[in-house]
């Protein structure tokens, strides 16, 4: 079985088991994630919002257009990375998803993650990135890769500010896209390592 065969099963057994189901009562359509199953790169948000509620797609809103344009920078399209969410379900009203609702669905981002076998691991913002690295202060380790350690698995985690950020505080577009710019160096760095 393919990659992304085994990325479409996996989804059917999120909604067969009923993850969270009083968040899959609210919501649209379950997002598992977009983009190439076999990325060297996987970006992780915290959870989908109203846009990617009703497209089915990960980061399709305002924050999704800037992090094209961070990809863009760096020299890649959308299509050569997977993007996905820690919880698969849009939250009501855009709610942070409570922790119980991100414990349930992180096996299920490992599986993904055990499938897919990137490189690196990009968190988009505080939530996702502290659910790698629990010690994590964003405005300090933004930028800074670490490995991250999952029972038998290894990830080599960038934290990043959620592109959101840049839409709220102008600022911060020109910090993102920099240590974006800086991913494709942590990676080759990281291999040599």
């Amino acid at each position: 079985m393919n990659q992304q065969a085994q990325l479409d099963a996996l989804a059917n057994e999120i909604r067969d088991t009923h993850v969270c189901p009083e968040l899959e009562a609210t919501a649209t359509q379950l997002v598992m994630g977009a983009g190439d199953p076999n990325a060297d790169i996987v970006c992780i948000g915290e959870a989908p919002g109203k846009n990617e509620d009703e497209q089915g797609k990960p980061f399709v809103g305002a924050a999704g257009k800037f992090l094209d344009e961070m990809l863009a920078a760096a020299g890649m399209v959308r299509e050569q990375i997977y993007i996905t969410n820690i919880v698969k379900y849009r939250p009501p009203n855009n709610r942070d998803p409570l922790p119980e609702e991100k414990a349930a669905f992180w096996p299920y981002l490992m599986r993904q993650l055990e499938i897919i076998q990137p490189k690196v691991v990009l968190t988009l913002g505080r939530h996702s990135g502290a659910a790698f690295i629990p010690e994590l202060h964003i405005s300090r380790d933004h930028g800074h890769a670490r490995t991250v350690r999952y029972h038998d698995s290894e990830f080599l985690v960038i934290p990043l500010y959620h592109p959101a950020a840049a839409l709220y505080n102008g600022g911060m577009r020109q910090t993102l896209i920099d240590d974006f710019m800086r991913v494709p160096a942590s990676i080759e760095q990281h291999s040599k390592g």
